[in-house]
């Protein structure tokens, strides 16, 4: 989680909503990535989504079994769906999200 915190104020740095994520199998980080909607200008560049893609390719396969997910924020609707069409069994998240939060 603390290298997710540091993505998030890299984020916030940017002036982008400060959500970090990283992705890990056992002691092994997959991907990481923070919110680049802005920079981006893509609604769909949440941390989350950036993190699965790179994941997804870094492997070769869209299955991301055996993995965690530590994200600074509670994922979204979108984040969440990816989530599970992912098959990301575990997710840690530090802080919720009353607005749009799916946990």
């Amino acid at each position: 989680m603390g290298r997710a915190l540091e993505l998030a104020k890299i984020a916030a740095s940017a002036d982008e909503v400060p959500v970090g994520a990283v992705l890990v199998r056992g002691t092994e980080v997959l991907a990481e990535a923070h919110n680049r909607t802005v920079a981006d200008a893509d609604a769909t560049s949440h941390a989350e989504l950036l993190t699965i893609r790179s994941a997804s390719m870094v492997q070769g396969d869209w299955r991301l079994l055996d993995t965690t997910l530590y994200v600074t924020l509670e994922p979204c609707a979108m984040c969440a769906g990816a989530i599970v069409l992912s098959r990301i069994p575990r997710v840690v998240y530090a802080a919720s999200d009353p607005k749009a939060g799916m946990a």
